[in-house]
């Protein structure tokens, strides 16, 4: 069934996963305008949370939600008949749970097992916790958006999604009503007008590529409060994988 467009895709990730690779691959086709975690100011300004560059990004940014919530509902950039919206789970606070802001939207997850995004994460930050890596939030959202929304949101297990990009595209394509673009496959390496100001400090590995990474090795062995996290995060990680959409 072809989507009801404009279609408004907010596709819910958390950190270190390949949120940017998937925005590239929908920023590569001919009728989709792209924004990158929108709501990042807007969170920032709201938890006092500090970040890399926090300062500048609130600077640059809208930082009243609402504000960014009724722009994402508005008219889409260059009209086009796709808007993929690149979200963070923890960037979600706990006011926006309500159909007033996701209704309208159609919403998709993006999901990695914790233990690798532990492992990456402290890779650019010294310290981690399950309300970072936004596992409780993704999961709490997507009981809302199936419970309260009534909608059936494809979800992405990135892993597996790196052992066959192409197949798990045109699923997902297909599960939102759109044709498949062979274009979303590859891209040009270099920055792009559309990333988020952060880039310079977390998107070096996107930036250089042309296309999806390999597929994941085993995730690492982790100890202390790395493990303690990944363990936490794990139930609702496996809720949301039995979930997962499956290439035909």
């Amino acid at each position: 069934m072809a989507a009801e467009l404009p279609l408004r895709l907010a596709m819910w990730s958390g950190p270190r996963n390949i949120s940017t690779a998937m925005m590239r691959a929908f920023e590569n086709r001919a009728d989709t305008a792209v924004v990158d975690e929108p709501l990042y100011g807007a969170w920032l300004d709201e938890t006092g949370e500090s970040h890399p560059m926090a300062e500048e990004i609130i600077e640059a940014m809208e930082a009243d939600w609402r504000t960014v919530w009724r722009q994402l509902a508005g008219p889409v950039p260059g009209g086009e008949a796709i808007w993929y919206q690149k979200h963070m789970t923890h960037h979600l606070l706990p006011a926006m749970l309500d159909r007033e802001w996701l209704d309208g939207f159609t919403h998709a997850f993006l999901i990695r097992d914790p233990r690798a995004v532990v492992a990456s994460y402290l890779n650019k930050r010294d310290t981690v916790s399950d309300e970072a890596i936004g596992v409780p939030q993704q999961w709490a959202l997507y009981r809302f958006v199936t419970e309260e929304l009534g909608q059936d949101p494809p979800i992405i297990d990135s892993g597996e999604f790196l052992s066959d990009p192409e197949g798990h595209l045109r699923a997902l394509c297909a599960h939102l009503g759109i044709a498949f673009d062979p274009a979303m496959l590859n891209w040009p390496a270099g920055p792009r007008d559309t990333d988020g100001i952060w880039a310079p400090h977390w998107y070096d590995a996107v930036r250089a590529s042309t296309g999806f990474g390999p597929p994941p090795s085993e995730p690492p062995a982790l100890s202390g409060e790395a493990a303690d996290v990944a363990a936490c995060c794990r139930a609702s990680y496996l809720r949301l994988f039995e979930k997962r959409l499956w290439p035909d």
